[in-house]
């Protein structure tokens, strides 16, 4: 999520205050420490050598064209990508790259409960709004029906609901931030069922095209209204308690679930990030918590103003319902009867992500990315192995096991640091009388255990053939130079890079309960030989580069493809999915495949099965700070005068009913 309070041009972004006190050495200082004498990647015969065996970060790339330039080489390179590259655009509508066809799936407002209305945009109402597909989609994953089957035409499609654009949902409201200080309580309902999540049932047809079935039994949408359970160590603690729940351990829905992950024993996992944004009062600057509050980044005057009609969110009515936010919830697709659970064992910060990797001896670990400038990545591992022939066994694994915060050394070792109370400083003396403390005020844990601030750690995710970790850092600028010192990352680093996380190997397989590993770097975003200190593979054309890596996924190659939010203001281009070998002779040779509408972020690339279709989240199309209702930047996909731009969820699929990318 990107969106700016005032503009774009002002540098500030709601989500994303930059809230860590003192960022003591961030990772641009680490990685200046280790590279900055051997030019960052390597250099020379020993860099290629390197780089040709996956072995190696990025290669040094030769100045290239700007963006609108062509400059492709005609076979690709060494890639073994086989599309043809598409060519960077900023354009109203969207484009993928020949001999692939991009499918319209669901929009947001489109009916999938049995007694939804169709969508109506001037007659909008809370009551239709959870009955309907929910706004800016993000987070996808496919589970197959039945359940338990490798079915790739037929399947359960969940997608986040991170936020809303009020200036595009409702006429008459302006543009930017102060739409949101004129809605009326109606409005404002709306924007609470416009959030959470949606699961809704999926379909390949004889035709190729892909249809979502409307009145499915197992379709369902979650909102920041709907009845959830607290599990774990903070459930019932005293800092969760309300009026409204005096036990701590029950909540209404959750909020700006942005990234996610699966379990293995096929749950969702959605992650709640910007929770700051919906709460605000005078407690923000003078009741008891407001050093916690300052923390998570919860000011005296909350972003969306949901606090003037609904109590729970105005802080001097309700100082502990923020702590009720902020953390990973599980749900079952399958069950549109199950509960949600939100599993505070695995910490509460602004997750990003919450993705699996599993151990040698059968535990599974979960990484996630704290999503704002100069914070940290984290893992949890549970205590016990899963059960693949028990479901039952699995029903709380998340509730013990270990949250662990990263360290990264100058040496190129990543250290994962226990957050564990009675551990180091986390005790008593420091405010930390039990792990429910720990957990609520992980931010705080992790500074006082002395953890790497990151640029943005986004999506974190294990590449499930060589079990290399990814970390995607979209971009930090706030960087001074003093604490840049060296060619990489930079000061005013706009453009992100690519953090690669090298776990031991027992018994042949990567162990990722370990806590001590290896890092690299796997590439360094921005236009090569016009933004300093950008890299990728040497062969990457003028239109293969990218900037602001944002979320990722991998197919059975190994290939990892990245989705990028900011590229329109940071480089002058759409946001897109590139792909990319990870290993081999095309190692970080990144290649454009998908451009989405002018405004629009791409969000939650995932692959069917059989790798035959890819679905992309399509977020915010349209949105820049002058847009509005009546005069949006476009109106993709409908492009119909009087309907605004509508968040979906496309899917892509090759022409000839192949492979994607092959």
């Amino acid at each position: 999520m990107s969106e700016p309070i005032a503009s774009h041009a002002e540098g500030i972004e709601i989500e994303d205050i930059g809230s860590n006190p003192n960022p003591a050495r961030p990772i641009g200082e680490v990685i200046a420490a280790r590279y900055g004498r051997r030019a960052l990647l390597g250099a020379g015969a020993a860099a290629a050598a390197l780089a040709a065996s996956g072995t190696a970060g990025a290669q040094p790339q030769a100045p290239q064209r700007p963006a609108h330039s062509s400059g492709n080489t005609p076979d690709g390179g060494p890639s073994t990508l086989t599309f043809p590259e598409l060519r960077h655009q900023l354009a109203q509508g969207d484009a993928v790259a020949e001999g692939y066809e991009i499918q319209l799936l669901i929009r947001w407002g489109d009916p999938i409960l049995a007694d939804a209305p169709e969508f109506d945009v001037a007659r909008q109402t809370a009551a239709a709004q959870a009955r309907q597909f929910g706004y800016n989609c993000d987070y996808l994953d496919f589970f197959p029906l039945p359940r338990g089957s490798r079915s790739a035409d037929h399947g359960l499609l969940w997608s986040n609901h991170e936020y809303t654009n009020t200036n595009l949902m409702f006429p008459g409201l302006g543009a930017g931030r102060a739409a949101r200080s004129r809605t009326n309580a109606e409005q404002v309902a709306v924007e609470i069922a416009a959030h959470g999540g949606s699961i809704v049932e999926v379909r390949r047809g004889s035709d190729g095209r892909w249809r979502y079935v409307r009145e499915s039994r197992f379709n369902r949408r979650i909102t920041g209204e709907t009845p959830m359970r607290i599990s774990g160590p903070a459930a019932g603690h005293p800092r969760l308690r309300t009026k409204a729940d005096p036990t701590g351990t029950r909540v209404l829905g959750m909020l700006n679930n942005c990234a996610g992950g699966r379990t293995p024993w096929g749950t969702v996992l959605t992650a709640e990030e910007n929770i700051n944004l919906y709460f605000g009062g005078e407690a923000a600057a003078n009741g008891p918590q407001r050093d916690h509050y300052r923390r998570y980044g919860i000011l005296r005057e909350a972003v969306y103003g949901w606090g003037r009609f609904v109590d729970r969110f105005d802080l001097d009515k309700e100082p502990n319902e923020p702590n009720r936010f902020g953390w990973i919830v599980e749900i079952d697709p399958y069950d549109p009867e199950s509960v949600p659970v939100k599993r505070t064992a695995l910490g509460r910060f602004k997750h990003e992500c919450c993705t699996m990797a599993l151990c040698p001896d059968g535990r599974v670990a979960f990484y996630s990315g704290d999503d704002e400038r100069f914070e940290y990545i984290y893992k949890f591992v549970t205590a016990r192995p899963w059960n693949s022939d028990d479901q039952a066994a699995n029903r709380d694994l998340l509730d013990e096991g270990t949250l662990y915060v990263g360290r990264f050394d100058d040496d190129g070792t990543a250290v994962w640091l226990p957050l564990v109370h009675g551990h180091g400083p986390l005790t008593e003396a420091n405010g930390f009388h039990s792990q429910a403390d720990v957990v609520i005020e992980a931010r705080r844990a992790a500074d006082l255990l002395g953890a790497t601030p990151m640029d943005r750690p986004e999506d974190v995710e294990a590449n499930p053939v060589t079990g290399r970790v990814y970390a995607m850092l979209t971009n930090n600028s706030r960087r001074t130079a003093q604490q840049a010192r060296g060619a990489n990352p930079r000061a005013n680093n706009i453009h992100g890079h690519v953090l690669e996380i090298i776990p031991p190997m027992v018994q042949g397989r990567p162990d990722h309960a370990a806590t001590e590993m290896r890092w690299e770097l796997f590439l360094v975003a921005g236009a090569p030989g016009f933004d300093a200190g950008a890299r990728y593979h040497r062969a990457t054309s003028a239109n293969g580069w990218l900037s602001c890596p944002d979320n990722c996924t991998f197919d059975s190659k190994g290939r990892i493809w990245i989705a990028t939010d900011g590229s329109p203001e940071t480089s002058g281009v759409a946001d897109g999915l590139y792909a990319a070998d990870t290993t081999g002779r095309g190692r970080a040779l990144t290649r454009l495949f998908y451009q989405a509408p002018t405004g629009a972020e791409v969000c939650g690339p995932c692959f069917t099965p059989d790798e035959r279709t890819i679905f992309l989240a399509i977020q915010h199309p349209g949105e820049e700070p002058g847009s509005t209702f009546e005069r949006p930047l476009t109106r993709w996909p409908d492009f119909r005068e009087g309907v605004p731009p509508r968040p979906s969820v496309i899917a892509i699929v090759k022409k000839d009913g192949g492979v994607i990318g092959t």
